[in-house]
């Protein structure tokens, strides 16, 4: 299962049969940081009674929906609350292939839901305090009836490729020495494969011909939905925009720099395109 991808055996619903019982698996957030028992692997999430324990309540409880038959809760906690005896407040991103798969996935989709709340509590056009529909997942404001949705945000990434070489390029802000996939946001009144084309072109100066879908994902960083392209070097030099990377170059198949954790779809895309391009090439 692809990191972030809900499992098969989830049911997603907002209407809960009931109260959080000793049953329940319990997303517990401060901020983007998840409540776990990390101490030895793999990392467990806390029960309810050990979040009943905790001094300070929750500021909000979204229902999930249920996995294998047991509810699923999100909680979200004020930064002051300490952490019960052998847990911790943990990033998500380091919990991957510590934390069980399936409670990986719903964690990304917990903590999505979670930002959304908070950030939807007013109207966007009055400023009416929101409230949460019963039937489904949004939040309506009782004097004008804006209804606002969980946000998504489709972003495409691309990987380019010419004879034995593909396309990577690094940002400023990545680890040193890595590169990854060209990728962007797509822009209102744009197709997915308008955005692939302008983003490539922007970030490199390279044109790019016979664009394909490879995969996508969810990247809960905080809402995205990132759709993994590959496509064929057409024409161009390499130009780096100045504003967004800081360096772009071809490499080689076989001598490719370091690449994006596995977590990510960037680097199951460069494995796969990789893996495709040496069955193939003489």
């Amino acid at each position: 299962m692809m990191p972030f991808t809900a499992p098969e055996d989830y049911v997603g619903t907002v209407i809960a049969a009931g109260e959080p019982d000793a049953a329940s698996l319990c997303f517990a957030f401060q901020q983007t940081l998840l409540l776990v028992r990390a101490d030895a692997p793999p990392a467990q999430l806390p029960g309810h009674e050990q979040l009943s324990a905790l001094a300070a309540a929750p500021l909000r409880r979204l229902y999930l929906g249920s996995l294998s038959g047991r509810a699923c809760y999100a909680f979200e906690y004020g930064a002051d609350t300490q952490a019960p005896q052998g847990m911790a407040w943990k990033g998500l991103r380091s919990l991957y292939s510590k934390l069980d798969d399936s409670l990986f996935a719903l964690a990304g989709r917990a903590l999505q839901l979670v930002d959304w709340d908070r950030t939807h509590q007013f109207c966007g056009r009055c400023g009416t305090p929101t409230q949460q529909r019963g039937h489904e997942r949004a939040r309506e404001c009782p004097a004008c009836a804006l209804v606002a949705y969980p946000r998504i945000a489709p972003a495409v990434m691309c990987l380019v490729r010419r004879d034995r070489e593909i396309l990577l390029a690094r940002s400023p802000h990545f680890l040193p020495g890595m590169y990854s996939a060209l990728a962007g946001f797509v822009e209102p009144g744009e197709s997915l494969e308008q955005c692939l084309a302008r983003e490539v072109l922007e970030e490199t100066g390279v044109r790019i011909a016979n664009a394909r879908y490879f995969a996508s994902q969810p990247w809960p960083f905080p809402h995205s939905l990132m759709i993994a392209f590959v496509a064929d070097y057409a024409v161009g030099e390499i130009t780096p925009a100045p504003d967004e990377i800081e360096d772009a170059q071809w490499f080689d198949i076989d001598a490719l720099p370091k690449l994006p954790n596995r977590i990510s779809i960037a680097r199951r895309l460069i494995d796969g395109v990789v893996a495709e391009m040496r069955a193939t090439q003489p």
